[in-house]
């Protein structure tokens, strides 16, 4: 590649000077910019930067957990329409009253245990699946790897039928 010429390089070096604020032709700029800071002073502060430390991974892993069951469970709709925590129901034969937890037939409306339980059991099914995660760590012991893994697999299988159980409590004709 030839080497560029000295009239390239002052070309290029005024043209960039011409797009600067300071090269700029108007009297009043120039005084605006010179003239407040011949008499004002800036003050010298020693103020420091505040530091922030990020939290640990637990801390977040903790608070995005939280957020998922408040999602799951229902909160806002909670929040909104205000159901009764249980409902209850009188008994046929007998005439008496007993509480259910389940709104029976209603696909989008929950008592709060209901949305509760339920989202209790997904965040079971999701720490499962997390301890499973675990357990195929290399620098484990074979017995925690062993602890992991059971109860891992243990935490899916329970949150998954009682799923499949609150599902077919809420909707009795569910996939029969």
């Amino acid at each position: 590649m030839p080497p560029r010429s000295e009239s390239y390089t002052q070309i290029s070096s005024a043209a960039a000077s011409a797009d600067s604020p300071i090269s700029s032709i108007d009297p009043i700029f120039h005084i605006l910019r010179i003239l407040p800071f011949s008499f004002l002073r800036p003050p010298r502060l020693r103020l420091k930067l505040p530091t922030l430390t990020l939290p640990s991974p637990m801390t977040v892993y903790a608070l995005v957990l939280l957020t998922y069951f408040m999602v799951v469970s229902g909160f806002v709709y909670d929040v909104i329409v205000e159901p009764p925590g249980i409902g209850s129901i009188q008994d046929p034969a007998t005439g008496s009253i007993r509480p259910v937890v389940f709104l029976p037939g209603r696909v989008n409306g929950q008592y709060i245990i209901e949305g509760l339980s339920s989202g209790f059991m997904f965040i079971l099914g999701g720490m499962g699946i997390v301890l499973m995660d675990l357990a195929l760590d290399r620098n484990r012991a074979k017995s925690v790897k062993v602890w992991y893994a059971s109860a891992g697999i243990s935490s899916v299988v329970i949150a998954y039928v009682m799923s499949m159980l609150f599902v077919r409590i809420k909707i009795p004709a569910y996939l029969r």
